[in-house]
C-alpha cells in the first residue's frame, strides 16, 4: 500500500480544523474536498464552513475565516500551504505549495505499482455471477458486455480488499434444452427444423460432430447433453480469450439431481410461505415486498424457472458468501424483487442479494445496427467481434459507459489507430511514456524509483501539478468505482490521466531537462503516470502496451 494518501491527508486536516471549531465534535456529513471548477480558485476546495454554520450559529463566510486560521496553522507549519482563500458563500479554497506537490510525487513513486486504495475495513466474501448465457449457442456480444462488466466489477471489488469469486450458472435444464436437442437431431437426420428450434449454422456443425461420435440422433437426452458440453467448451474458450476466467461453472441440472430444489421447497413450506391455488403451488413473495405472489410449481407439476433459482441462491449462501451479486440482462428488471423476496423467505438477509441490470449493446457498421438472436441464427458472436477489433477495444467499448446505458460499438471508430479512438488514446499514452523512459536510459539517465522532495530547485509547471493531482485521485477513483459498481469511471479516469500526461509532455522537456533535480522529478512523474495508467487499464482487463 502507498505510505500515505496525500489527498486523504488534506481532507483529514480539514476535518481536524472543523472539529477544532466544535470542541472536538465531528461534522456530519463529513466535509468534502474537491477540485474547484477553475484553477484560479485553488487546488482544492471544501464546503466545511457551510456545514458548520448551522451548528455554530454563525454565517458561513465568518466560519470560513476561522477555518482559514486553523488550516494556516496546521498545513502552513509543514510548508504544504501557499495560502487559503475564502470564496463565494463560504468555500475554503486551498492553494498548495510546490513543496506539497514534490512530497506527493515522492509518495507516488515510492508506492511502486501499488497505487490503489487501502483495503476496506469490512471485507466480504462475494460471488459475482455473470454471463450465464443459455448453453444453446455461441456467446454473442450481449453476453460479452456482461462478461466485460462482471469481470471488471470483480477486479474492482478485489482491489479494495474483498474476497471475490466469478461464477457462471449453466442453464442446462428446461424446455430450451429440449428444443436445442431437437434442433441438433433434425440437422443430423436432414429433417426440417422444429418451429421453435435453433437455426444457426453452428447447430449443423454440432450435428456433424455428434453424428461423428456415433450418438443416436433419436436419443434426445444424449444429443442434448453432448450439445451442451460442446457449447460450454466453446463459451469457456471464448471467455478465456476475452480474459475472463470463471472460478466456478455451476450446473442447474446438478441442483435437481442432488435434491437441492426439493430441499429449498421444503424449507419454504416449513416457513409457511407457500400455498396451493388453482392446482399450483405459490410463494407469498408479497409478504416480502414483491408486487404479486409467484408460482413455484405449475398445476402440471413442473417447476417454474424461479424454483431452481431459489435453490441456487440458497446454495450460494450455504457456501458462505456474504454477498450475492448477479449481473443480469436488460429483460430481468421484474425478476429482482421476486428473487430478493424469495431469499428473505428462506430466512436470509435480502440485502445480501444485489442485481446489476445490463442495458443493451449494439454493433454499428455503416450506420446500421446488427441484430442478435440465437434462434434465428442471425447474430454477431463475441469471437467475431474480437477477430475484428481485438480484445482491448471490445472490452473498452463495452465498459466506457454505465452498464445501465445502451452502448453502440461503432466498428469504424474501434478499428482506428488514432487519438479519437479512446482506447488507443489511453494505451498510446502508456506506450509513449515507456518510450520516454527507454530514451532516458539510452542517454545515460537513471529512472528514479524514489526521489528526495528537496532535491529540485526549479518551480513546478502548472501541467506538472495537474498531472500529479490527477494521479493522486486514483485510490479514491478505485474506491468509488467499486462502491458504485461503475468501471466506466475508470475509463473516464484513465482518459483524463492520458490527457493530463499529453499536456505535461507538450509543455515540459523531460529527458535532458535543465535545473537541479528537474529531469529526475519529471522522469519520476512519467513513471508514476505509466504505473497508474497500467493499473487503471488492468482493472478493466485491458493491456498496457510498451510499444505501439
Amino acid at each position: 500500500m502507498p505510505p500515505t494518501d496525500s489527498i486523504a491527508d488534506l481532507k483529514g486536516a480539514v476535518e481536524v480544523a472543523a472539529r477544532a471549531l466544535r470542541d472536538g465534535e465531528p461534522t456530519e456529513p463529513a466535509p468534502t474536498l474537491d477540485r474547484p471548477p477553475k484553477p484560479d480558485l485553488g487546488d482544492y476546495s471544501s464546503n466545511a464552513a457551510m456545514l458548520l454554520a448551522g451548528p455554530l450559529g454563525d454565517n458561513p463566510r465568518a466560519v470560513a475565516e476561522r477555518l482559514r486560521g486553523e488550516l494556516e496553522g496546521s498545513l502552513g507549519g509543514d510548508g504544504s500551504l501557499d495560502r487559503v482563500e475564502v470564496a463565494g458563500p463560504g468555500f475554503v479554497n486551498l492553494f498548495l505549495s510546490d513543496a506539497w506537490y514534490r512530497r506527493a510525487l515522492a509518495v507516488l513513486v515510492a508506492a511502486g505499482d501499488d497505487l490503489g486504495p487501502e483495503p476496506t475495513a469490512s471485507p466480504e466474501k462475494i460471488v459475482v455471477e455473470f454471463v450465464s448465457a443459455n448453453p444453446t449457442g455461441p456467446l454473442h456480444v450481449g453476453g460479452g458486455r456482461g462478461g466485460a462488466y462482471g469481470d471488471a466489477v470483480v477486479r474492482l471489488l478485489s482491489a479494495i480488499g474483498h474476497e471475490v469469486e466469478r461464477e457462471y450458472y449453466i442453464n442446462d435444464a428446461g424446455t430450451q434444452i429440449t428444443n436445442f436437442a431437437r434442433s441438433i437431431s433434425a440437422r443430423i437426420k436432414g429433417e426440417e427444423l422444429p418451429e421453435d428450434g435453433y437455426k444457426g449454422d453452428y447447430v449443423a456443425e454440432l450435428g456433424e460432430t455428434i453424428a461423428a461420435e456415433g450418438i443416436d440422433p433419436d436419443d434426445l437426452e444424449a444429443v442434448g447433453s453432448r450439445g451442451i458440453e460442446l457449447m460450454i467448451d466453446a463459451v469457456r474458450a471464448t471467455l478465456s480469450r476475452f480474459g475472463v476466467e470463471m472460478d466456478t461453472w455451476f450446473s442447474e441440472r446438478s441442483l435437481v439431481e442432488r435434491g437441492d430444489v426439493d430441499a429449498a421447497l421444503a424449507k419454504l413450506d416449513a416457513g409457511g410461505h407457500t400455498y396451493q391455488h388453482e392446482g399450483a403451488l405459490w410463494l407469498r413473495t408479497t409478504t416480502f415486498g414483491d408486487d404479486k405472489d409467484r408460482v413455484l410449481i405449475r398445476s402440471d407439476g413442473e417447476p417454474t424457472y424461479l424454483m431452481p433459482d431459489i435453490a441456487y441462491h440458497w446454495d450460494k449462501l450455504e457456501r458462505g458468501f456474504d454477498r450475492l451479486i448477479n449481473v443480469l440482462g436488460a429483460d430481468h428488471h421484474g425478476y429482482v424483487a421476486r428473487l430478493r423476496a424469495s431469499i428473505e423467505a428462506l430466512g436470509a438477509d435480502p440485502e445480501s442479494f444485489e442485481a446489476l441490470i445490463m442495458s443493451l449493446v449494439h454493433i454499428v457498421e455503416d450506420g446500421q445496427r446488427a441484430q442478435m438472436s440465437k434462434r434465428s441464427g442471425d447474430f454477431v458472436s463475441l469471437d467475431d467481434l474480437i477477430d475484428d477489433i481485438g480484445v482491448d477495444a471490445v472490452r473498452w467499448f463495452m465498459l466506457w459507459r454505465s452498464h445501465e446505458t445502451t452502448v453502440d460499438i461503432d466498428l469504424a471508430l474501434a478499428r482506428k489507430q488514432a487519438s479519437d479512438n479512446p482506447v488507443y488514446y489511453v494505451q498510446y499514452a502508456h506506450a509513449r511514456i515507456a518510450s520516454i523512459l527507454r530514451k532516458a536510459v539510452d542517454e545515460g539517465s537513471a529512472v528514479p524509483e524514489s526521489i528526495d522532495p528537496g532535491e529540485r530547485s526549479e518551480p513546478l509547471a502548472a501541467s506538472e501539478k495537474a498531472l500529479i493531482k490527477r494521479l493522486l485521485e486514483f485510490p479514491n477513483e478505485v474506491r468509488e468505482s467499486a462502491a458504485r459498481r461503475a468501471p466506466h469511471r475508470i475509463c473516464a479516469y484513465s482518459t483524463a490521466v492520458a490527457a493530463d500526461f499529453h499536456a505535461f509532455y507538450r509543455d515540459c522537456q523531460v529527458v535532458g531537462a535543465e535545473g537541479e533535480g528537474v529531469e529526475a522529478s519529471r522522469l519520476a512523474l512519467c513513471l508514476a503516470a505509466k504505473r497508474t495508467i497500467a493499473g487503471a487499464l488492468g482493472l478493466l482487463g485491458i493491456s498496457a502496451p510498451e510499444r505501439m
